[in-house]
């Protein structure tokens, strides 16, 4: 099945969640408002609420009970791009400006901070306490993976296994606990949440490994920024990580990152970029992502064959390949 034909039969269900994701972000000061409303309307596979939604699908599926969890969690992953986007210099963001372009650090700052507040006020309308306590756990770890970034940033003796913590912070646990909640949301019961933590746990590492070969492999068009600019930003990939293995390879690379953090990132990549590719390091990192979707499949096993185990196991393959 492709992305678009999913998307096609929950249509109704996410153009719901679209206008109730614009709804949630409406406030009277002008300003805040078209910030906010700024990366909305740029877009995004939406992939936490789809994933909230399918997981519902597990239990007694009520979408005015379930948005409560769709909306909060796109939101959190929202006010998290504008906050990166600040400590990247970034200027574009899904081909668009981003809000510290388009305004400036100290509007995306407050921006961020508003959205999510607004997620956190929102799932309150939820009686359930562990799924507020699933979430906030979230959001500390987010931090934490943020901030271990930063610690690595041009670290060249990194482990793999300190960038898979790193990611497992940063991007897999909110995809993990999107398909978790919405099962708990609509009362599934607590074995399938946790397979379904699994599942969305390891499609987010994979996720986040694929993102990463794409800032290394693709083009600007089709990932929406400049490619290399992890590097530029200091973040050691895996790719990268693979590739320092190499000992022919390794005094070329240590080199070129030891320029490129002289110059602050503001130099030119393109020798960096060819060592890269032209490394194992990619068919390293296409093989790990290609793991974690064998298990994340292999999580969905022991679930009822209900119609949104297909649609799951469909958005794990389109991941593991994903070229956008």
């Amino acid at each position: 099945m492709k992305l678009l034909d999913l998307y096609a039969k929950l249509k109704k269900d996410i153009s719901y969640i679209e206008k109730e994701l614009e709804r949630s972000i409406d406030v009277d000061h002008p300003m805040l408002r078209d910030a906010s409303l700024h990366l909305l309307k740029a877009g995004g596979k939406r992939i936490r609420p789809v994933f909230v939604l399918l997981g519902g699908k597990f239990g007694t599926y009520d979408l005015e009970l379930i948005k409560h969890v769709a909306v909060p969690l796109e939101l959190i992953h929202m006010a998290s791009l504008v906050h990166d986007d600040v400590i990247d210099d970034a200027n574009t963001r899904r081909g668009q400006l981003t809000v510290r372009s388009k305004w400036d650090n100290r509007v995306a700052m407050y921006t961020g901070d508003y959205i999510f507040a607004k997620a956190l006020s929102i799932v309150t309308k939820l009686s359930n306490p562990e799924i507020h306590q699933i979430m906030s756990k979230a959001l500390v770890e987010m931090s934490i993976g943020e901030m271990e970034q930063i610690r690595f940033f041009y670290r060249k003796e990194q482990r793999v296994r300190d960038y898979l913590l790193r990611i497992k912070r940063k991007t897999a646990l909110l995809l993990a606990i999107s398909c978790q909640l919405g099962a708990m949301a609509a009362d599934a019961p607590d074995r399938v949440a946790r397979q379904l933590f699994k599942f969305g746990y390891y499609v987010g590492m994979a996720f986040q490994v694929r993102d990463d070969l794409l800032d290394l492999c693709g083009t600007e068009k089709e990932i929406g920024k400049p490619p290399g600019s992890d590097i530029k930003q200091g973040n050691i990939t895996i790719p990268v990580i693979f590739a320092l293995q190499n000992a022919e390879l390794r005094p070329a690379l240590l080199e070129e990152i030891a320029r490129i953090e002289a110059q602050d990132g503001q130099t030119d990549i393109s020798h960096f970029l060819q060592l890269i590719r032209n490394s194992d390091g990619i068919a390293r990192s296409e093989a790990l992502a290609s793991k974690y979707i064998d298990k994340a499949i292999e999580a969905l096993q022991e679930l009822p064959d209900v119609a949104s185990k297909k649609d799951l196991i469909g958005i794990a393959h389109f991941i593991g390949n994903r070229s956008y």
